[in-house]
């Protein structure tokens, strides 16, 4: 457990908005011109970034930083987050494919999180899953043109699944930013 004084100071990249994780000029989440055309575009650029903010938080760090615990009694981690968004998009994947669901990644409830430590390997299987299990979810999720399908045995509409894809992803990028904060001081964006 860290104690108070053990809490890093505040820092930044930035040098033009330094309240920010990188200058507007060199984020690379910022694009230049018109957003996407079309609603299923719209939300997979949304997405996108999303993606790549999570991935910026937990970029230079090492296992035991990534595995570092928020506070008590929590057991969320960025390593923890990772892990727990790999395993939604098999959920969501799930709830669109026919058949049986495929089984939890990290096994029983909150898995994901008691079982992100700091190893090494584990830490860069994390990731490897992460990124298998977006590219299946989203190859599932191509098979949709028209957001307004309803799919699986609840009938949600594609276009309800991509908004919650996208609302999670957002939720635990803000809880990312607060747990990089605690690991180096980095402030979030």
């Amino acid at each position: 457990m860290h104690s108070m004084s053990d809490v890093p100071e505040r820092w930044t990249q930035a040098g033009v908005c330094p309240d920010m994780w990188a200058d507007p000029d060199k984020d690379p989440r910022n694009k230049d011109g018109a957003g996407p055309d079309g609603e299923s575009a719209t939300l997979r650029d949304f997405l996108d970034g999303c993606r790549l903010t999570l991935k910026m938080k937990c970029e230079g760090l090492d296992p035991e930083q990534l595995a570092r615990r928020s506070v008590p009694p929590s057991t969320m981690s960025l390593l923890g987050l990772v892990r727990h968004l790999a395993e939604v998009e098999r959920d969501w994947r799930n709830w669109i494919v026919p058949g049986d669901p495929a089984p939890k990644l990290y096994g029983a409830r909150d898995g994901d999180f008691d079982g992100a430590v700091a190893e090494q390997a584990l830490a860069e299987g994390a990731f490897t899953d992460l990124v298998r299990e977006q590219t299946a979810t989203d190859a599932a999720f191509a098979e949709y043109t028209d957001p307004g399908t309803r799919v699986g045995k609840d009938g949600n509409s594609v276009r309800e699944l991509w908004v919650h894809r996208v609302e999670e992803y957002a939720r635990h990028c803000g809880h990312a930013d607060l747990l990089r904060e605690c690991v180096d001081g980095r402030v979030g964006q």
